[in-house]
């Protein structure tokens, strides 16, 4: 197999069959396929990756993109966007990193290495957040925008919690897996390889309320996410008119259609105060999922967190694509979703097009912050959260 054979296998699967392409001028698209059909002949993987990462970020669709995590290398360091900065929240490889706020690299502040990478990252401006940090590590993305340095180190400036700055040189041969330190579907948690323990955790907090954790909804066998909703539903109808908390932060989606009836309880409970925690990796199915509660419980359901990381109107379902022989990852899409108008068309698979409601505008009812926490300071901050809610 050859780079040429990865562009056939995306010309002949993605642009023909992923309905999000059918806006995008053809000239356009003529363009991108050029660039990557030429670094594929010259056998350029790093630069063949950053140029169908370009080609597949038209369509401004965050269900539609390159993944190029398994197939390239990365300077040891894990940053994760937390609210509208870089955070580097962990090091491998012997490197010892300080944690903090990523002011600028080889000098060259965030904000323009991120202006210069935005046409590389599909998605929303928040999906993009998500998904931009990698390029960060990732020397040559850093050469190919014109960030890196001539004496083959780069350089990060970081500022810790107490305004302290400290200047961090690693050597640009100093590589690791990218997935290693950064995971297909960022979750925006300290430690890469995290996993939900449970699809749900529920904890009692008395006079104050319930909160409800919602990792994710991703369960390739499904029974394990069925019964853990079912048996949220049943103490969800068990807790009479208790300040119900919900916790998606960090849900990259899954299967929003095992969770109905999730919802059906929370839209039966007797609860005046559904406060639902979001943040930018929220995504995908667990979007709708907040959508569908919003439509269901109107008034009584307070948003708390920041913006999301799409909006209510994209295109979803389709698979995952492998290219062989650069071994990166192809996300294509296949169905159209509108939840803020709570409207259809044909490519929207029948079971979907029965459940889709007008959710209208996911506006917030206070912005919020928190970053990743641990189980000890996430409890502290839903017991604030849930104070601020009572009476």
């Amino acid at each position: 197999m050859s780079l040429i054979d990865d562009l056939e296998l995306i010309l002949e699967t993605v642009l023909p069959n992923d309905p999000s392409f059918r806006r995008i001028e053809r000239a356009a698209i003529d363009s991108c396929v050029s660039d990557s059909r030429r670094y594929a002949l010259e056998g350029s993987v790093e630069a063949f990756l950053l140029s169908a990462m370009r080609l597949l970020a038209l369509p401004n669709n965050g269900h539609t993109r390159l993944i190029p995590n398994d197939a390239i290398s990365v300077l040891p360091l894990r940053f994760v966007s937390v609210g509208r900065s870089v955070q580097v929240l962990g090091s491998a490889s012997r490197v010892i990193a300080p944690q903090g706020k990523l002011l600028a690299v080889n000098g060259a502040a965030v904000s323009e290495i991120e202006a210069a990478a935005d046409k590389f990252l599909a998605g929303t401006r928040q999906r993009k957040r998500v998904i931009g940090p990698i390029i960060l590590a990732w020397p040559h993305a850093l050469e190919r925008l014109g960030f890196s340095s001539d004496d083959g180190m780069t350089e990060y400036h970081v500022q810790d919690e107490n305004g302290q700055t400290t200047n961090l040189k690693v050597a640009n041969g100093n590589t690791v897996p990218a997935s290693t330190l950064y995971p297909r579907n960022e979750h925006g948690k300290a430690d890469p390889a995290w996993e939900p323990e449970s699809f749900v955790e529920i904890e009692d907090w008395q006079a104050l309320g319930l909160s409800i954790q919602l990792p994710s909804f991703f369960d390739p066998g499904k029974d394990a996410l069925r019964k853990a909703i079912s048996e949220a539903a049943d103490r969800v109808r068990a807790c009479s008119d208790k300040t119900l908390l919900i916790d998606v932060r960090g849900n990259t989606g899954g299967d929003f259609l095992l969770t109905m009836p999730l919802i059906d309880a929370f839209a039966q409970s007797a609860s005046e105060r559904v406060v639902v925690l979001v943040d930018k990796f929220t995504f995908s199915a667990a979007i709708v999922f907040v959508a569908i509660l919003k439509h269901r419980l109107g008034d009584r359901l307070t948003l708390i967190g920041e913006e999301m990381g799409d909006g209510l109107k994209f295109f979803a379902e389709g698979g995952l694509l492998d290219l062989p022989a650069s071994g990166a990852v192809v996300r294509y899409s296949s169905a159209f979703h509108d939840w803020k108008t709570g409207t259809s068309d044909e490519t929207t698979p029948p079971q979907i097009a029965r459940q889709i409601v007008t959710a209208g505008e996911l506006n917030l009812g206070r912005e919020c912050v928190a970053g990743p926490l641990g189980a000890r300071t996430r409890g502290a901050f839903y017991r604030r959260i849930l104070e601020d809610f009572r009476g």
